[in-house]
């Protein structure tokens, strides 16, 4: 760690200056999002000239969308183990290293296969970033805005996105798929630079003995009373949990961890399948399949972009107000009743012979269902995936639902082009409707509120309720 930046006034005090760094990390730290929401974003306009240049059947072109997924699958498996090990800003330092790579080779790619590969090396990156960057902001974060910190995350992949549907547009005319994916360097380098204005969270230096510089990070932006309480807290824990063995994998197993590791999962695996990634991926496909000419289909992604960024800053706005779980209900019931009027419009009203009804319903609903899904499951899961787990194994068990996350992210981009091509737009988004409504039982069943807490009193309402306390009378949670 750089610790001419973790040096304290004598006073222990911080001034200003201190304070506006600590933004910087905030933002800085949220950019490996953009990366990722470009190449996502950019691959569905990429696509439209793609297929006919390799004559790519459905299934290699879901390959090829999927090769981002596949790599994001493998870095997260192994990217809690490794941040655990290494450190949270060591790990986002090699996303940065793919990132960089990765868009050269695609822009340069001379068949299928090769594209392929490098889309899985950004994909690496992307499942790095996936389980690195919430804990690093949730935990580097203060209780009273870790939730607009943590949603900074979701705003830089949702605006990733929407400059990728930009520059799809943009170079549609000329039909340079090659120029759409190798654009995302620029994304990437200032990923890069930004990495060198932000530091290691204080609970990964706490776990390595290194407590007088994790109370010097703590002083950035809480007052002395608050980052002395919060070392203590942090410390407490630590100590707890190196007593009880949850410090390694098997911690996962413990009776009192399993309800918090499925609450993970569910909401990881809930959140790509409610079909999220068949909107960003394939839009202009959908579109084309219900009356839009190509360069139309391309341009309403700009439409999808703006629900995008909007959304998120709801999300940004209230998340800290309002609470987690309010937003997940409401995002549930936006998304499932939206699905189902789309999924409905498509099975009843006749088959489009070019752009008309069908076609004006179905990018409706897709933006109202954009909008409602960023403002809560595509932001908030983040921010509940970087909160809820405990510190001993925060990185591997959030390494686990990233990755549970990104297989079934493959599952639904593999599997769509050929579904879509087998039962149409309307029985697919039926279903897709059918699996909001369950994510909004879930939510109400199982789903903890957890806003205004420290991480540390989320642990301890978790340990008191499997009867294992720790820090006395901890805030209850909802």
């Amino acid at each position: 760690m750089d610790t001419h930046r973790t040096r304290p006034a004598p006073d222990g005090s911080v001034g200003s200056g201190r304070k506006k760094s600590t933004v910087l990390i905030y933002l800085f730290g949220a950019l490996g999002g953009l990366n990722w929401g470009y190449d996502t974003g950019v691959i569905s306009a990429a696509l439209v000239y793609l297929r006919p240049e390799f004559e790519l059947s459905s299934w290699a072109e879901g390959w090829i969308v999927t090769g981002l997924i596949i790599g994001a699958v493998f870095g997260a498996a192994v990217g809690g183990r490794l941040s655990d090990k290494y450190g949270r800003w060591k790990i986002l330092m090699a996303t940065a290293v793919t990132f960089i790579v990765a868009p050269v080779g695609m822009a340069l790619a001379p068949d299928p296969n090769t594209l392929f590969v490098f889309r899985f090396i950004v994909g690496l990156g992307s499942g790095l970033a996936a389980v690195t960057l919430p804990v690093y902001l949730s935990e580097i974060s203060p209780a009273r805005i870790r939730g607009k910190v943590t949603a900074f995350y979701a705003l830089a992949i949702v605006t990733g996105q929407f400059i990728g549907f930009i520059i799809g547009l943009a170079f549609a005319p000329m039909e340079s798929w090659r120029w759409m994916l190798g654009l995302s360097v620029v994304p990437s380098l200032l990923f890069a630079v930004g990495l060198a204005f932000i530091w290691e969270t204080p609970r990964w230096l706490v776990k390595k003995g290194r407590e007088a510089e994790a109370l010097t990070i703590l002083h950035y932006d809480r007052t002395p009373e608050e980052a002395e309480r919060e070392l203590q807290e942090i410390h407490v824990i630590n100590e707890a949990e190196k007593a009880a063995g949850a410090q390694n994998l098997k911690a996962l197993l413990q009776p009192w961890v399993k309800p918090i590791l499925f609450v993970g999962l569910g909401l990881a695996i809930l959140q790509q399948i409610m079909g999220i990634n068949t909107i960003i991926y394939y839009a202009p496909t959908t579109l084309q399949n219900v009356g839009f000419t190509d360069q139309a289909a391309i341009a309403a992604n700009l439409i999808i972009g703006v629900m995008n960024v909007l959304a998120i800053w709801l999300a940004l706005t209230y998340a800290d107000r309002w609470g987690r779980r309010p937003l997940l209900l409401a995002g549930a019931a936006g998304t499932c009743l939206s699905l189902a009027v789309l999924a409905l419009t498509n099975l009843l009203l006749p088959e489009p012979e070019g752009f008309g009804v069908v076609g004006i319903v179905t990018l409706t609903c897709m933006a109202v269902y954009i909008f409602m899904f960023q403002a809560s499951w595509g932001s908030m899961v983040w921010v509940m995936l970087g909160e809820i787990f405990p510190l001993g194994v925060r990185a591997a068990a959030m390494g686990l639902a990233t990755t549970a996350l990104w297989f079934a992210n493959g599952v639904v981009a593999l599997g769509f082009p050929p579904v879509l091509e087998a039962v149409g737009v309307g029985w697919l988004f039926a279903g897709f409707s059918v699996i909001c409504c369950a994510a909004l039982v879930f939510t109400y069943r199982r789903v903890p509120e957890t806003k205004g807490r420290s991480l540390e009193e989320i642990e301890s309402t978790f340990r008191n309720t499997a009867g294992m306390p720790v820090v006395p009378n901890p805030k209850r949670m909802r």
